[in-house]
């Protein structure tokens, strides 16, 4: 259901800016009903350029994951850590960090839900709203 809001724009930085605000947001293109995240210019199943914006729910599951134990530069106090891509309904799917669950608790499938809270790459990372995934 989309949420009326004022017309933002359908960029990758008004998706941050949502981030900041504690919303998980999507594009819903207004011409076939496809929904995308994180967005992008172009709906790729009709190639329409209008869309508007929906609130998903931050609850997921595990579809894959990774853990890090050679990390880059910015990232080797954190090490070892674990990357994983989330599924949420509709099949929509980002990857973050899955942190608070130890790597023996971790299976595809699980349950987990997005947190807004501030993430712990160091801040030379381009700086936008950071998320991670947590277990239920």
């Amino acid at each position: 259901m989309s949420i009326p809001l004022p017309v933002e724009p359908f960029t990758i930085e008004q998706f941050y800016k949502f981030l900041q605000q504690g919303k998980l947001m999507a594009g819903i293109c207004q011409k076939c009903t496809k929904i995308h995240m994180p967005p992008r210019p172009f709906c790729d199943k009709c190639g329409s350029q209008l869309f508007s914006w929906v609130n998903i729910s931050g609850k997921g599951k595990l579809v894959t994951y990774t853990v890090i134990n050679i990390a880059p530069q910015e990232f080797q106090d954190l090490t070892p850590y674990t990357i994983g891509i989330v599924e949420f309904a509709g099949g929509l799917r980002i990857p973050g960090m899955i942190q608070d669950v130890t790597q023996e608790q971790l299976k595809i499938g699980m349950p987990l839900v997005i947190n807004f809270d501030t993430c712990s790459p160091p801040q030379q990372w381009p700086f936008w709203q950071r998320y991670y995934f947590k277990s239920l």
